[in-house]
């Protein structure tokens, strides 16, 4: 395409009018698909603008997967807008029928899950049901979860899983092409969700203690609107933040205006206690807490608790969809968490699942294979070659999850995560697991990588 023949159809030479030319000229057929677009030094000196003007408009068109651009090709144009994928969480890999154990997708065990009739009978006869205000928490729901709050909240609001409450956060403190700052490796589906709003991913290294203060320090910097990490139970791997390396991150966020949103995914099938900021830093921490792999997947529940303006504007932004979340599925959370019963049941799956990652971990210790971590329903097991790896676990009817998908850039190194919630808990059967593990991990049994 012809710099000079692009820009003579460009009224507005600002980033979102290049896109919506662009956008136009595409949709009805006039670009088609294989255009080689022109340089953004060329477009640029022919509009009268900055580079970074059309690099704004071009990132755009590239987030909505309508163009793509490498280095042998330059930026090359795929098609229509399409609806923006979470591409790292659907890159879970299809190997048809063969695959007897699937240790990709860290789902809850069934078995472990308390039964849901009593809370849902109960919950049916709850007050102001079938009415159209809209009802951020219950009073029932907010009784139940505000005992084991780890400070105390200015806010509330229930929302539909945990993943909803961590992007409508980040969704309302920041715009396109802001910065958020966010622990590396972490959650594939976090990471989905910042590149869809169309921020900058500013990674903190992190620790068996959770993130690096100077790993901190140095994404500040960068100035981001939030600080997103996960307390305990870190998914992939599996770190618990402690009270010392809190204090010392908090240290370094004090003189910031950063928003502090505390994932605490897995709730209490955590074996490490909360440690949050909220406490220090009451107007600006957010604590999400999923209830979906404790009480229920079915049920989801998310409760967002802690600075007042983050939630309001959260709640603001619901208000154009779903509005509030429904009063029959809190009160039967609610329901659930106040049962003695179910407490007691919560902290059997929370041992069980510690027992079956720990078996399992020691299993591959002793194969010198390595995976550190104490929390949580993965094991991030670092491996020689990751395509390799995933191959041999294939071979023997084994799905995993690739550690590429849990960072932001290049992989510094080779992982896999491994769930473990589902794990067998036959000692031979684990054996032969971890036998079929470590040969996908060093290429031998009992080398390390």
């Amino acid at each position: 395409m012809d710099a000079a023949w692009l820009a003579e159809r460009i009224g507005e030479p600002s980033a979102r009018g290049i896109a919506t030319v662009l956008t136009d000229l595409i949709r009805e057929g006039t670009v088609t698909a294989d255009t080689r677009l022109p340089t953004v030094r060329a477009l640029a000196r022919e509009l009268r603008v900055s580079s970074g003007t059309v690099a704004e408009a071009w990132s755009e068109l590239r987030r909505h997967g309508m163009i793509r651009t490498d280095r042998r090709r330059g930026t090359v144009v795929l098609g229509p807008p399409d609806v923006p994928r979470p591409i790292r969480y659907e890159r879970i890999g299809h190997f048809g029928d063969r695959l007897a154990i699937d240790l990709a997708i860290a789902s809850p065990d069934p078995a472990l899950l308390p039964p849901l009739e009593a809370a849902l009978s109960a919950a049916a006869h709850a007050d102001r049901l079938n009415d159209y205000t809209r009802e951020t928490i219950t009073p029932r729901l907010r009784a139940a979860v505000e005992p084991d709050w780890p400070f105390p909240a200015q806010g509330w609001l229930a929302v539909g899983g945990g993943y909803e409450g961590v992007q409508l956060l980040c969704q309302t403190a920041a715009l396109p092409g802001d910065r958020i700052a966010i622990e590396e490796p972490t959650a594939a589906r976090l990471l989905d969700i910042l590149e869809t709003i169309g921020v900058q991913i500013v990674p903190v290294a992190c620790d068996e203690d959770g993130p690096l203060p100077g790993a901190l320090a140095k994404a500040l910097r960068a100035r981001p609107v939030a600080f997103v990490y996960q307390p305990r139970g870190q998914s992939p791997c599996g770190h618990a933040v402690t009270p010392e390396r809190s204090a010392e991150l908090a240290a370094l966020l004090e003189p910031t205006a950063t928003l502090i949103v505390e994932d605490d995914g897995i709730g209490a099938l955590s074996v490490s206690p909360t440690v949050s900021m909220g406490a220090r830093f009451p107007d600006r921490t957010v604590l999400v807490r999923s209830y979906s792999k404790s009480h229920g997947p079915d049920l989801r529940i998310a409760v967002v608790g802690g600075a007042a303006e983050a939630v309001e504007r959260v709640r603001v932004l619901r208000s154009f969809g779903t509005g509030w979340t429904s009063r029959i599925l809190q009160d039967a959370l609610a329901h659930l968490l106040d049962d003695p019963g179910t407490r007691a049941g919560v902290e059997r799956a929370r041992a069980a699942y510690a027992g079956r990652r720990a078996r399992l971990a020691a299993e591959l210790s002793a194969r010198g294979v390595r995976t550190g971590g104490r929390d949580g329903l993965v094991l991030w097991v670092p491996v020689r070659d990751e395509p390799a790896a995933l191959v041999t676990l294939a071979a023997h009817g084994i799905s995993a999850a690739p550690g590429s998908r849990y960072v932001i850039g290049p992989v510094p190194a080779h992982h896999l995560r491994l769930a473990t919630a589902r794990l067998t808990d036959d000692p031979g059967e684990l054996a032969e697991l971890a036998d079929v593990i470590a040969l996908a991990a060093t290429g031998s049994l009992g080398a390390p990588p």
